[in-house]
């Protein structure tokens, strides 16, 4: 059984279709990158699969449990709210713009959801996201707010704040695009470490010797359609088709793949 799975998702605005039958399964353990052009669809695709965007067409499924099914129509139709919000827990959600709190302590961005939402004591909760910020290098910055904080150290207030719900799985939608090569490297390197410790993650990156080196499978959609799919070592360093050489052609001189 995928941890996670989406089939045959169409989604338009307006008379613009920005998806076109896509259907990806990742495995527990599993990190997917999906590279490709900016309004290819990466971006709508992970909004669809963290339900943040509706589809018009496709199913969607978490843990074999169904989130959204086609109807006799072809249309798509979302399970209840109740099943939606207990579904929702299997999955965190990193953006480039970090969305913290501002208004929050470090801590009590980790701390609200746990507590509010989950129903978690309080002392367990404050217990885990101390020892979560520790492990993100960020001892000793509890009581900072947001805007005390470089754009690398927010980023990582980000993800601890996804771990502490303890999700099955992490979606990251440009996690690095917001921030300078320096701060870059930090996140990247959280990155690796959950890797290694098999969190199932799907990125959605243009940092592309990170998802050579880092995923288990890459995917390049260009246009709405998943163009290419396999092996990092296979789609980016000897991709088949032409538009994906294009595309990568583009990071050779770079030192964004051979770095």
């Amino acid at each position: 059984m995928s941890l996670f799975e989406i089939n045959n998702v169409s989604k338009s605005f307006g008379d613009l279709t920005v998806l076109h039958d896509i259907s990806v399964k990742v495995e527990e353990g599993e990190v997917v990158a999906i590279i490709g052009p900016s309004g290819s669809g990466k971006s709508t695709l992970l909004r669809c699969a963290t339900m943040l965007e509706t589809m018009d067409k496709g199913s969607l499924l978490y843990l074999g449990e169904t989130a959204a099914h086609n109807n006799a129509e072809g249309n798509t139709v979302y399970a209840s709210a109740a099943d939606l919000r207990r579904i929702k827990g299997y999955f965190g959600l990193v953006f480039q713009n970090f969305n913290l709190f501002p208004h929050f302590s470090v801590l009590r961005n980790l701390t609200e959801a746990p507590i509010h939402v989950q129903k978690r004591g309080r002392e367990e909760v404050e217990a885990e996201a101390r020892e979560m910020l520790r492990k993100m290098g960020l001892e000793g910055k509890e009581d900072n707010y947001p805007q005390q904080l470089s754009g690398g150290q927010q980023q990582r207030v980000a993800i601890a704040r996804a771990l502490t719900m303890n999700p099955r799985m992490l979606f990251f939608d440009e996690p690095t695009s917001a921030l300078d090569p320096e701060l870059t490297g930090e996140i990247l390197k959280v990155i690796r470490q959950l890797a290694q410790e098999k969190m199932t993650m799907v990125i959605v990156t243009h940092e592309m010797a990170f998802a050579r080196d880092v995923a288990d499978r890459v995917i390049f959609m260009d246009g709405g359609y998943i163009v290419e799919e396999g092996r990092p070592e296979d789609v980016i360093t000897n991709p088949r088709e032409e538009r994906t050489k294009q595309f990568l052609a583009r990071f050779a001189g770079q030192g964004s793949i051979d770095e």
